[in-house]
């Protein structure tokens, strides 16, 4: 546990360096080097005065940096700047230390010249720091890890602590699985797996049923992967504090190189970059999606390299949900709904506040339990413990510990043949089948996609709106000038608005198969329209009544402007989702009946508001009458 000294002389070494080192990241990598440094001194004087031994680290060439002659009284600022940063320019080449602490320093150097910076930043570190609590330094270098922000470009976010934790208990990963995250940052997920196998195997002191040969074992088989030379060595030195004296962290692109592609694992557990450079990533050629955007070459990656049992969770923007504008998204879920995935988790959408408002899930694979299954089970987190404001103040809802309940409960269902009880669940669950999901136009992993609605008991056939109506492409019909006028006689609607204005150029390419409904395929817009038009954008579908003996065009018009969708999976509304929706549908003559009823209350309604705008025009005339009569 982290104590309130520890973590004020942390704050105090970021205090000392934001004057002349502003980024977080680079603060965190100076604060790590020196203390690495400092702690090859406490350990080669553990051999001197405790065990009698001799020097390991600071000897032969490299005798002349050892820490305590950076801080000989002899040695004045500027000397002291420049034997400190020699020192670290060259440690790397230490032929002495192990290969994880040359990692570490690799690259490394002083991105300031002010000698009093320096002395009162190593002061901090000398007084405040010491090898000798290695569990004290693993939480001190957590936190101090943790102030790592967004790294914005690589679209790379710190994941929450408590949400790296639950992912590792849906996971569930055991000592002798291969674990990996082949995206792993700072290796919080790698770290977080370690301390799930020592609890699972913990009597009296952690990690006491593990033997030497399991521990041995353990240390192997947790591997981090990651392309940024910083986050390797940050997460190098973590695993280091953890007590992994040789950490198996490499710099690797996991995207482009093949080096490692037929390796496989028992276990990952990620969350990978969702942003993608400009141009898009050039994978090999062996992913079996064809993309280029990172979220969809991660999960291909991660479904691909799973074992014959293995088993992941994976954190996801919501283009891997339920995108629909390019094809590899689809194509990636027919490949994971197929091939090993049993759950998807909803999160809030402020859950990486205040890095990034993005909406994500969780992608929960488990082969063997698939395997068992022709379903998929989604969960929905509406508190995860904390309030989804820039600050993520603590709060007593807390959904996480019942979804891991229920997904607990659904996977042993699975495997005993059982059906998933939803009372034992505790939370909102939906269970889909995945042939549903296949047949879905876009194999969208939206629960809202699929769930039945509050009108399913109607006593009216449910007809889905695809099968009312067809859609047009208004490419025919856009106008090719901007220039309108309110009296020009062909109308032009506008896409997302509900007004309409005239157009200068009365020539063909005039929509007049009338009536229509006009759907904006981005906001959701609907009009009515039953004169001839032309549109001012593409994004605009035209839909058009297939049989009129069947269905009233107002009625399905009516329909569409009260369905509610969930605003945050944008995508091309009437293509994706719209067009799959069921509604009832009476017979013809009922539902003309209930459009004119509509139709008669709504000239009521507009009665109303006209009586009180001119009652409120009289108001205001007799107003400015009275301060005419004053004047």
């Amino acid at each position: 546990m982290l104590d309130n000294t520890t973590k004020q002389k942390i704050n105090t070494l970021r205090d000392i360096l934001v004057g002349k080192v502003s980024d977080p990241k680079s603060q965190v990598e100076q604060i790590t080097i020196a203390m690495f440094y400092k702690f090859m001194w406490d350990m080669d004087n553990e051999l001197v005065n405790e065990l009698g031994a001799k020097p390991k680290f600071f000897i032969d060439d490299f005798k002349k940096y050892s820490w305590e002659q950076l801080f000989a009284p002899s040695l004045g600022g500027e000397d002291m700047l420049n034997l400190y940063k020699e020192a670290v320019e060259k440690m790397e080449n230490n032929p002495n230390i192990p290969s994880a602490f040359r990692d570490i320093f690799k690259r490394a150097y002083l991105p300031y010249n002010d000698p009093s910076t320096l002395r009162m930043f190593l002061k901090v570190i000398n007084d405040g720091f010491h090898y000798s609590n290695s569990e004290m330094l693993g939480d001190a270098f957590e936190y101090l890890l943790s102030i790592l922000g967004t790294q914005g470009d690589a679209g790379q976010f710190r994941t929450p602590r408590h949400i790296i934790d639950f992912i590792t208990e849906c996971v569930n990963p055991q000592k002798g699985d291969v674990i990996c995250d082949p995206a792993c940052g700072t290796a919080g997920f790698v770290i977080s797996a370690y301390k799930h196998i020592l609890k699972q195997n913990t009597d009296k002191t952690s990690g006491d049923l593990l033997s030497p040969n399991d521990k041995k074992k353990l240390g192997d088989n947790l591997i981090g992967l990651d392309i940024d030379p910083m986050m390797v060595k940050l997460a190098l030195a973590n695993m280091y504090l953890h007590g992994f004296n040789d950490p198996h962290i490499a710099e690797y692109d996991s995207l482009t190189n093949e080096d490692r592609w037929n390796d496989t694992y028992d276990v990952v557990l990620a969350n990978p970059p969702f942003m993608t450079p400009k141009g898009g990533i050039r994978p090999h050629k062996r992913f079996t999606t064809k993309a280029n955007k990172a979220e969809v070459l991660f999960v291909d990656l991660i479904s691909t390299h799973l074992s014959t049992n293995g088993r992941a969770g994976i954190v996801v923007p919501n283009g891997i949900i339920s995108a629909t504008n390019d094809r590899a998204y689809k194509n990636l879920r027919k490949q994971i709904v197929n091939d090993g995935l049993v759950a998807v988790i909803s999160l809030p959408s402020g859950i990486f506040l205040p890095y990034s408002p993005v909406k994500t899930s969780i992608l929960i694979f488990d082969k063997a339990v698939s395997k068992k299954t022709d379903s998929i089970l989604f969960l929905k987190v509406e508190n995860d413990g904390f309030d989804l404001g820039a600050q993520r103040i603590p709060i007593d809802k807390n959904d996480l510990p019942n979804i891991l309940k229920s997904l607990n409960f659904y996977k042993k269902a699975v495997e005993n043949g059982e059906n998933f009880d939803g009372e034992i669940a505790e939370v909102d669950f939906l269970v889909v089948e995945k042939k549903t999901i296949l047949e879905n136009r876009e194999v969208t992993l939206s629960e809202n996609r699929y769930k039945k609605s509050d009108i399913v008991n109607s006593e009216y056939e449910l007809v889905k709106l695809s099968e009312l109506l067809d859609y047009e492409q208004p490419t025919k019909y856009i106008v090719e000038s901007v220039n309108y006028n309110d009296s020009y006689k062909t109308p032009v609607l506008t896409a997302g608005k509900t007004f309409i204005k005239g157009y200068t150029n009365e020539v063909d390419g005039i929509f007049n198969e009338l009536p229509v409904i006009i759907f904006d395929d981005f906001t959701t817009a609907t009009q009515f329209v039953d004169f001839p038009f032309k549109v001012k954008s593409s994004a605009m579908k035209i839909l058009k009544l297939k049989d009129k003996k069947r269905a009233n065009i107002q009625f399905l018009y009516r329909a569409i402007q009260n369905v509610k969708i969930d605003s945050s999976e944008h995508r091309r509304y009437w293509i994706a989702l719209y067009s799959q929706l069921e509604i009832p549908l009476p017979s013809l003559l009922e539902q003309e009946r209930i459009v004119n009823e509509i139709d008669s209350y709504q000239k009521v309604i507009e009665g109303f508001k006209k009586n009180i705008v001119d009652k409120e025009k009289q108001i205001q005339d007799r107003i400015d009458q009275v301060w005419g009569e004053d004047e």
